[in-house]
């Protein structure tokens, strides 16, 4: 069996997350990554995306991922588990990665809100929502 470590995800309203944990994929700004016990110490910033933890999976909306020897803790801005997300949740994420891509003063900015459009739509399929 391998070796668990604690996992944590909290957002400014609530612990959405505590557990011990054998991985957890990150959508971390500099592509995916997969946390495992001893993982080198590290910070990174989040992009939207799936953490996936065990049979957990949530839906973040940026923040930042703390590696450590206590394990790893996620400050995401926004979280949000996917059994929880409807379709009213998924028009609303849709909604403001809309605006973004249409106030973005350069292409940089417009292809980050593409994308979090992009997953958005890709995680609304998986979930039949």
């Amino acid at each position: 069996m391998a070796e668990t470590f604690k996992f944590e995800l909290v957002s400014p309203e609530r612990l959405v997350l505590s557990a011990d944990v054998e991985s957890v994929q990150v959508p971390s700004s500099e592509g995916d990554m997969t946390v495992m016990a001893r993982h080198a110490p590290m910070m990174t910033t989040l992009r939207a995306g799936l953490v996936t933890a065990g049979d957990k999976s949530i839906y973040v909306r940026g923040g930042f991922a703390e590696m450590g020897s206590k394990g790893l803790t996620i400050l995401a801005e926004q979280a949000v588990m996917t059994a929880d997300m409807d379709g009213g949740r998924f028009d609303a994420e849709l909604a403001v990665a809309e605006a973004d891509m249409e106030a973005a003063i350069d292409g940089e900015a417009r292809l980050a809100a593409e994308n979090r459009k992009n997953q958005i739509l890709a995680l609304r399929a998986a979930t039949g929502r």
